[in-house]
């Protein structure tokens, strides 16, 4: 009994500290633009006998009636609507309800909320995150390229591009079904996987961001909890091991 408890102790340990570095990661980011904080899941974790295909050989009346503990499950990624912030920078972008820019680095494509986004020397439109590695696509799959004496810029609701009076180009708002599908890379971007992306009919805020959607004072209070809760399972490790060692050396000491 005590082994086991042990082993669901450790357990708690592991579950809380996969909590407390996402709830550090998405405090990190709580002044991230587009940013979309991720949530721990976990699962109770089925008793031996009942986990085991092909029956109940390892049964044990005692045993059976506790806990299995908890196993760690892929992190949920929270695609809430961020509170829109103006900028009145003529470049910014939010994307108001679904949708995501695509950007590429000339390798690959990834896609972000970030709709911060300036000019490049090279006249390109890219992201302000990631040095400016990351550059817009067009709804057509290329880049978007700015005149150096064009005139003023501007981005309309539905993406289009004008410099001056000239259309220069559209940006691609794409979408998924499943978006738990997406997975992080860094630097705010999303990996599509499955390649399910299509394009859609974003609607856009223009001069303006999308704020981070993690909450900081709920953050500090789940941070707070998560770090007893770690605390709590430690001390239990330490009572089973204390426990273990009292049965080898005492109880069991032959006289």
């Amino acid at each position: 009994m005590s082994s086991y408890g042990l082993w669901l102790s450790a357990a708690g340990m592991q579950v809380n500290d996969h909590r407390q570095a996402l709830l550090a990661n998405n405090m990190a980011n709580i002044n991230t633009t587009g940013f979309k904080h991720d949530l721990a899941v976990v699962t109770q974790r089925q008793i031996e006998s009942r986990a085991l295909a092909g029956g109940q050989q390892f049964a044990h009346k005692v045993l059976d009636e506790i806990s299995g503990g908890v196993n760690v499950r892929p992190s949920y990624h929270s695609f809430a609507q961020g509170a829109i912030e103006h900028t009145g920078r003529p470049l910014d972008v939010a994307i108001q309800g679904d949708g995501f820019l695509a950007v590429s680095d000339g390798a690959v494509t990834r896609y972000t909320r970030d709709g911060e986004l300036a000019r490049n020397r090279d006249g390109e439109l890219v992201m302000v995150a990631g040095e400016g590695r990351w550059k817009v696509v067009s709804e057509g799959g290329s880049t978007i390229l700015l005149a150096e004496e064009g005139g003023p810029v501007r981005i309309s609701a539905d993406g289009t591009v004008r410099q001056g009076n000239t259309v220069v180009d559209k940006l691609g708002i794409v979408s998924i079904e499943d978006k738990q599908s997406l997975r992080k890379v860094g630097e705010n971007l999303f990996e599509d996987p499955l390649g399910m992306m299509e394009p859609i009919e974003g609607q856009l805020v223009s001069e303006a961001r999308e704020r981070s959607t993690f909450d900081p004072m709920h953050g500090l209070v789940s941070l707070i909890e998560t770090s007893r809760a770690y605390e709590l399972n430690a001390s239990m490790v330490k009572l089973h091991d204390e426990m273990t060692g009292i049965a080898v050396s005492r109880v069991a000491r032959v006289a």
